[in-house]
């Protein structure tokens, strides 16, 4: 029996990724395994974030891969797939003629989605086991464009908000000071009245940092890093240049700029509200949105 296959396409503010899964047979532990992972700095960002628009050489190369992408789908027989952007096309003027063009040269639909609708792909169906304790935890999605954070207590959501401030926006120099202030304002808020808080950080850059620091993985699911690690991890690359940290860590172009200013949000978060800790589920928006598709499928009559 030929095994059914979903899609997603994460369009970031940094990356493109194309992420393909495989519906497993009944009795296994997980529904669904990884067959496929491809991961293109577009970064779109630099575009949206300083000229306000993207520019007609990103628009071309998304163009091309998208078609790529659509000839990996149809290798694999993929049954069904969703593309969603985020902040890098939220912020830019001509994203609906982007969009447009790549549907009509390439068939692929992408939708743009808002911050609230990014958090909870990435955070259902994910985050129950961690957050089964009753206890208090912050989430964390730090992306290239925006960081999405949620307030979890005694299981529930308490507080959700998007903020733009994410990693190739800080190193464009492209956040307003008055959302950094917002950011820091609600996190003072959130300390008020919760305490004992956990962090759960997502992104390639968490996951990235936990490795660099050896830290232990708590389960196949996620990692735990301590906030301290992360803090030796942080100074052993801030000093250095990107050439130095691409050489010593083996980090890619793209991901070792970006990995200093991810840092640098986790750890603000950690010293205003005192967490000690960090979880970093082994999950990306691509997850959540095969996830979706998945259940979806699932709840549907046969």
């Amino acid at each position: 029996m030929e095994k059914v296959h979903y899609a997603a396409i994460d369009v970031g503010s940094n990356a493109v990724r194309l992420l393909i899964k495989c519906v497993n047979s009944e009795g296994m532990e997980e529904p669904l395994s990884k067959v496929l992972i491809m991961r293109v700095p577009i970064r779109l960002g630099e575009d949206s974030f300083t000229k306000g628009y993207i520019g007609e050489e990103k628009a071309d190369n998304m163009v091309r891969l998208m078609r790529a992408y659509n000839e990996m789908m149809q290798i694999y027989r993929v049954k069904d797939y969703r593309a969603c952007a985020t902040s890098a096309m939220r912020d830019a003027s001509n994203a609906e003629a982007v969009i447009a063009q790549i549907r009509e040269k390439t068939g692929i639909h992408i939708d743009i989605i808002d911050g609230d609708e990014e958090a909870r792909l990435v955070s259902d169906n994910h985050i129950e086991q961690i957050i089964s304790d009753g206890g208090n935890y912050i989430y964390l999605d730090v992306g290239g464009g925006s960081t999405e954070l949620t307030l979890f207590s005694d299981t529930h959501i308490k507080h959700s908000q998007s903020f733009d401030i994410g990693t190739v926006r800080l190193l464009s120099e492209k956040v307003r000071p008055y959302v950094r202030e917002a950011f820091r304002s609600e996190l003072m808020a959130i300390t008020k009245e919760y305490t004992d808080i956990t962090i759960i950080g997502t992104g390639g850059n968490i996951n990235r940092l936990v490795r660099l620091s050896g830290s232990d993985r708590g389960s196949s699911r996620y990692s735990i890093m301590p906030v301290e690690a992360l803090h030796k991890t942080y100074d052993l690359l801030k000093p250095i240049s990107t050439e130095e940290r691409m050489v010593r860590f083996h980090l890619k172009p793209d991901r070792a700029d970006v990995i200093i200013p991810a840092a640098e949000i986790f750890l603000e978060v950690a010293d205003i509200t005192g967490a000690k800790t960090i979880i970093a589920p082994i999950v990306g928006l691509a997850d959540g949105i095969i996830e979706d598709l998945y259940i979806r499928h699932q709840s549907q009559p046969s």
